[in-house]
């Protein structure tokens, strides 16, 4: 008898297309005014909700809707498949790898040190470019010294698994959540970055306590390890009786690439926080004036944007300019450099393809006439809400939607049309709801049993998925507590 299978993200969310298409046959339509129709960030006017003439959407309709819903996110698509352009020509120089294997070396007889300084590294990496499979590959490296060291393989899954993905769950400017779930509300992504960034520090600091603790007790008394005696025994005959990973060499080539790699974030989050028209910070408007205003040279330059105004178009220019000098430092030949990079983007094309798809559910509802009244029932719905119960509903609401689609940008194209608006009813900016979006699907995949990566490491590490189950459980629900905390008091301030 065949197990039943979960169907993929495209199924889920070309289903969901059907669905909606349906419904815009018996939902009435609608429409609302709007505060700058021209704007990218479409602001409906509460009250204005006004009676549509039906517009359902037949056969035709739902086949175009991901085409259309594809060209309508081309931007965010491109982003995307050039963000995977530039993390596997980071990853070709092994500079990640050399990176925290050279830390794994030079801590090694102080693991107890290793624990939060390696969470933190991999914190960065869930935060910045949403590192999730590209933990796999230390789990083969950091298993053996946590357990030499007289912990067990939970331990190490804890290490690796929560690090990164408690730094996911606190997403500054993760491109695949924050960034797509940015430009679908139509904000910048450097709005509501300050929420975000207490969020991983707070998460990371009760992550690594949960971790060391663990690790404490079963050092002092390996009988308190959630695995059994036969399987901790086993693990040690696996793990310490066989050759350890080289540890990739951290060159001076490769510290060159650490450098762009970490001044590439650096100046994608300078170039998002909107510092002229939302703190009157002028710095970066007189700085990029100043470099254009100089004979021959501001001419060479061109015209760019200041810091601080910068939308897709910007960071995906940033990222590609990153990927050549990556290339330049490391001295990788122009056709490694194209090939690895387009093999990159090529290995991204999924997630823009669900992008697509994504989209094409809101191009249905909007065609349909569908969107407008769905948040008119919202604003009904909302006027006995205050904002605080609507924030914490809203991560709550995505919790199981998470499950349900279990791609973090597919998620974020299908939901935000709809509930970014909605916090501007119930008086919830754009950013928090976004903070509650990323925050709930973060939870979700440090445990869902349909994550590649957490079974995948599991599996790496011969940890049985229940006993890690029993070992999280707890951690996320403190977790889920702290975020609420937070967004509730960002919402009162």
């Amino acid at each position: 008898m065949n197990k039943l299978k979960m169907p993929s993200a495209y199924t889920i969310l070309f289903t969901i297309i059907v669905i909606v298409a349906i419904f815009t046959w018996i939902v009435p339509a609608g429409q609302y005014d709007y505060v700058d129709p021209n704007a990218s960030k479409l602001e409906p006017i509460p009250g204005t909700y006004s009676s549509a003439e039906q517009n359902p959407q037949g056969l035709w309709e739902i086949v175009n809707a991901p085409i259309k819903g594809f060209y309508d996110a081309r931007d965010i698509a491109l982003f995307v498949l050039v963000i995977g352009g530039f993390i596997a020509v980071v990853m070709k120089t092994g500079a990640i790898d050399a990176g925290i294997g050279n830390v794994v070396r030079k801590l090694k007889g102080r693991e107890q040190i290793m624990i939060p300084f390696l969470m933190i590294l991999f914190g960065l990496g869930g935060t910045t470019y949403g590192m999730a499979e590209e933990t796999i590959a230390f789990y083969p490296l950091i298993i053996p010294v946590i357990i030499a060291a007289g912990y067990d393989a939970m331990t190490a899954v804890s290490v690796v698994a929560l690090g990164a993905g408690i730094g996911v769950l606190g997403s500054t400017v993760n491109p695949f959540a924050t960034g797509v779930a940015s430009g679908f509300a139509g904000i910048s992504i450097g709005q509501g970055i300050i929420l975000r960034a207490l969020i991983l520090i707070v998460g990371e600091i009760i992550g690594i306590i949960f971790v060391m603790r663990y690790a404490k007790k079963v050092k002092a008394d390996p009988s308190k390890s959630l695995l059994s005696k036969s399987l901790r025994d086993d693990n040690k005959d696996h793990f310490l009786k066989k050759d350890q990973e080289e540890v990739v060499e951290l060159t001076g080539r490769r510290k060159g690439v650490l450098w762009i790699f970490g001044l590439t974030f650096i100046i994608m989050v300078l170039g998002v926080i909107p510092w002229a028209w939302k703190f009157d910070i002028l710095i970066f408007e007189k700085f990029n004036n100043f470099i254009t205003s100089i004979p021959v040279i501001g001419s060479i330059i061109g015209n760019p944007l200041p810091l601080g105004d910068w939308w897709f178009g910007e960071i995906t220019v940033l990222f590609l300019v990153a990927s050549i000098l990556v290339s330049i430092v490391y001295k990788m030949g122009e056709e490694d450099f194209m090939k690895t990079f387009v093999n990159g983007a090529r290995d991204l094309l999924g997630v823009a393809l669900i992008i697509g798809v994504s989209r094409g559910i809101t191009v249905v509802m909007n065609d349909g006439g569908m969107t407008a009244t769905v948040l008119h029932w919202g604003e009904d719905t909302l006027a006995n809400l205050g904002s605080v119960a609507f924030t914490n509903l809203t991560y709550l609401f995505y919790i199981p939607l998470s499950f349900l689609v279990p791609s973090t940008s597919g998620l974020a194209t299908l939901s935000m049309p709809i509930m970014a608006p909605l916090g501007d009813f119930a008086g919830v900016s754009r950013d928090i709801v976004i903070t509650a979006y990323q925050s709930a699907s973060g939870v979700v995949n440090l445990v869902t049993p349909t994550s590649g990566v957490i079974m995948g490491a599991l599996a790496i590490a011969r940890v049985p998925y229940t006993k890690y189950f029993k070992h999280v459980w707890k951690l996320l629900v403190v977790l889920s507590i702290m975020v609420m905390a937070f967004m509730s008091i960002a919402i009162m301030m």
